[in-house]
């Protein structure tokens, strides 16, 4: 069994989380409400870093906002726990039926952008550092109902105002795109880490805005969730991440961390805790689950499985750390020329007439030999395997 988890490991939760009623496109809630208040205090009592939150699931339409904050605040206070993001719902209503930001309407648009800047008030009361948007209705079913060079227009024009209004604001949020592939719109924009890093290099105050990458999001597009973390990281815009567990290219599962691709799950935690080959942590924010119980559950297995999302991680990190330590896995990363790869190609100072000239690059290369080399790469998998089983 892991360690219990502590605050400092910065767990965190959104309300929407295990607040899910079970409530799905083909079958009523399975499970009642849960009070915001309550959902503080049994996350603190699990070892929670922190809670998160959209606007409506705290501040519900026709609330007195003023009662529920201050419930909330004292919930907060009493338990220790922070609110590191927080994020707008501009999905559920039926006026963003053709999205928020992007909406055909421009009366919606503009009552999208007052619905954020009221709550980013919120979030910077409650000292949130990061702001998500999940475009999840920013898109179409059909290519002829958008015009798509348009829609990022508006896209960038709404991120850019409200990154302004911040500025203005003296609020320090940073912002955090969360790409998605489709569901609840057949084509979403922006659906990919790479997309979404495309699109950030175009705002005005793109410093400030980076990513929140799901895990579930990625691998429904079918792609490898690590590669698309590293490639975050690398252009350092790891700015959230939302962890859970996903089966392949179906719909959003949103299932508890690591209950899915388990090894993609450690390298990871592999990745997120040592940064690579080379060591050093890579991301030191908070480690968010953005799963759902299942309908199947009733309410004590809604906590049951937010202790397990903890409980997989910290399992995840001890045998990431194990591998690394592993003499047998040293070895194959210097057989395999893991680190190899971190040497320049061309040396300090060498041009390309340089390497014209240098025979041994091409005219005297053996490139059948080269070929002949085994990476052995098979066998790090083996390795991480066999930690992940306990055998070593």
């Amino acid at each position: 069994m892991p360690r219990a988890p502590r605050p400092e490991d910065r767990f965190t939760f959104g309300l929407w989380t295990v607040g899910w009623q079970a409530r799905d496109p083909f079958g009523d809630a399975t499970r009642p409400p849960l009070d915001p208040v309550e959902t503080v205090h049994r996350l603190a009592e699990l070892g929670a870093y922190g809670v998160t939150f959209h606007d409506d699931d705290l501040l519900a339409v026709g609330s007195d906002r003023d009662t529920e904050l201050a419930r909330f605040r004292e919930a907060l206070d009493a338990t220790g726990l922070a609110v590191p993001m927080v994020t707008t719902n501009l999905f559920t209503h039926p006026v963003f039926k053709d999205g928020a930001f992007t909406s055909n309407d421009r009366s919606v648009r503009r009552y999208a952008l007052r619905k954020v800047m009221r709550n980013l008030d919120v979030a910077a009361e409650l000292g949130a550092e990061t702001y998500v948007f999940w475009g999840g209705r920013e898109g179409s079913e059909t290519d002829a109902a958008k015009d798509v060079r348009a829609a990022l227009d508006r896209y960038r024009e709404g991120l850019d105002l409200l990154a302004s209004y911040c500025e203005d604001q003296g609020y320090g949020l940073r912002f955090a795109l969360e790409p998605k592939p489709n569901e609840p719109r057949g084509d979403i924009l922006l659906p990919t880490i790479g997309h979404a890093l495309a699109f950030i290099s175009t705002l005005e105050h793109a410093d400030r805005v980076g990513l929140n990458p799901e895990v579930g999001h990625e691998q429904m597009a079918g792609l490898s969730f690590v590669h698309g973390v590293a490639q975050a990281l690398w252009h350092d815009k790891l700015f959230h991440i939302d962890l859970n567990g996903q089966h392949g290219p179906k719909f959003d599962q949103d299932l508890v961390f690591g209950h899915g691709d388990l090894l993609s799950a450690f390298f990871l935690v592999d990745l997120l805790e040592h940064g690579g080959p080379g060591g050093g942590p890579a991301y030191d924010g908070p480690r968010h689950f953005d799963y759902k119980p299942m309908r199947t559950e009733d309410v004590a297995g809604v906590w049951r499985s937010a202790a397990d999302n903890m409980s997989t991680y910290l399992l995840l990190a001890e045998r990431a750390a194990a591998y690394r330590a592993d003499p047998e896995v040293q070895q194959a990363l210097v057989t395999s020329g893991v680190a190899d790869l971190a040497v320049p190609t061309l040396a300090d100072g060498e041009t390309a007439a340089d390497l014209l000239a240098d025979r041994s690059a091409f005219e005297d290369f053996d490139a059948d030999a080269a070929g002949q080399r085994g990476y052995a790469f098979g066998h790090l998998d083996q390795l991480a395997v066999e930690h992940l089983l306990g055998a070593r």
